[in-house]
């Protein structure tokens, strides 16, 4: 009997976006600017760097396992209780510990084809079923996806909004899924670009559904620019929280992404401008892609998928994009071969993108 079971040994392993500093050693280039993996254009929030500056002398203590501080934070600024408060290394940590909780011998796993790769990695990772339910016009299929419900179902898992595609499903569209869930499935609904998407008149927020069998996931990777130290945080009832935190790992998150958290909760000025920012580049993006006659995917989130002729031509672009020290990511490994998800950068970092791409076009 091998001691790795098959369904890890078949797992692709995860392949994130390349660092800057590979691309500048591998091409020779002083400048690079990455734009491929979600990442806040304004870098940190400023009053996390300063709170985990004057937390780096306490860092020879383990963390706080019970994250008391920064889960009361949460309660208070969503109107919860604590014990429906739970924090992880990111919303895919929480993710993983959702899995190890839950998860029975025979039960099984529904969610979309091609969306999220890390929930897919982790779903993979359980050896259990799972139906991959194909995307519609780049969009969740619920009502395929309600069809694929039976007795083993134990999990659904939905990103709102997509990442890669960056679409959303609408509040009467979770409404009318939510009516074909039974109680007894857990419904995981990571909100991973929430503050982007908060604006849209008719997206969902879950905290406005306290189901008992849904679980929210958000982060601070995202819109406080808190990718390198891993801070997530979920919602949910009180009786899954319980059962959670014993699962999962004692002293994650860790001092320091706690600390940081607490801090940038206060940081209405950065995220203001992280909005704002974000929102100039979307228009600034979808105004030059239809000037080029780049087809584009609308998007709810920090970035923007552009869809091309062919996969061959996306590998193209992707490449000359890269050699002209600009990193973008091409989506063959999530599913969408003919794609390129572009994140949203400062302004000088969009309008050197577009003009790669303009040029791009033009030799052709």
């Amino acid at each position: 009997m091998p001691l790795v079971p098959r369904y890890i040994r078949d797992l692709a392993r995860y392949k994130p976006g390349k660092p800057v500093e590979e691309v500048q050693r591998e091409l020779g280039l002083k400048e690079v600017i990455k734009l491929a993996s979600n990442e806040s254009s304004l870098g940190p929030s400023p009053r996390a760097l300063s709170a985990m500056r004057e937390a780096m002398e306490n860092v020879h203590r383990y963390p706080d396992s019970a994250g008391y501080a920064l889960r009361k934070k949460l309660a208070e600024k969503f109107n919860v209780k604590i014990d429906n408060v739970i924090l992880g290394s990111g919303s895919e940590g929480i993710m993983s510990t959702i899995l190890r909780t839950f998860l029975l011998a025979d039960d099984e796993i529904i969610s979309a084809a091609d969306s999220f790769i890390g929930f897919k990695v982790l779903a993979k990772s359980t050896g259990r079923k799972i139906h991959w339910v194909p995307m519609k016009q780049h969009r969740y299929d619920l009502e395929a996806m309600t069809r694929q419900i039976n007795e083993y179902t134990k999990i659904i898992y939905i990103a709102n909004p997509d990442n890669p595609m960056g679409t959303y499903i609408t509040r009467r569209e979770f409404d009318t899924f939510y009516a074909h869930v039974p109680e007894r499935v857990l419904i995981i609904l990571d909100e991973a670009y929430y503050e982007f998407a908060q604006h849209l008149e008719d997206f969902p927020d879950s905290m406005t559904y306290r189901y008992d069998n849904v679980i929210t996931l958000r982060t601070f990777s995202k819109a406080y620019g808190l990718a390198g130290i891993r801070i997530g945080y979920g919602f949910a009832h009180e009786e899954l929280i319980l059962n959670l935190i014993k699962v999962k790992v004692p002293f994650e998150p860790s001092y320091l992404a706690q600390v940081a958290g607490y801090a940038a909760l206060d940081d209405h000025a950065f995220l203001d401008n992280m909005l704002s920012i974000n929102q100039s580049g979307m228009r600034f993006y979808r105004e030059a892609f239809s000037e080029l006659n780049i087809a584009y995917i609308p998007s709810a989130t920090n970035f923007i998928t552009t869809v091309w002729k062919s996969a061959e031509q996306a590998a193209d672009i992707t490449k000359r994009l890269l050699e002209k020290g600009i990193i973008v990511r091409h989506l063959a490994s999530f599913g969408w071969p003919d794609c390129i998800r572009i994140s949203i950068g400062l302004e000088n970092e969009n309008r050197k993108c577009v003009q790669a791409l303009r040029s791009i076009l033009q030799s052709k």
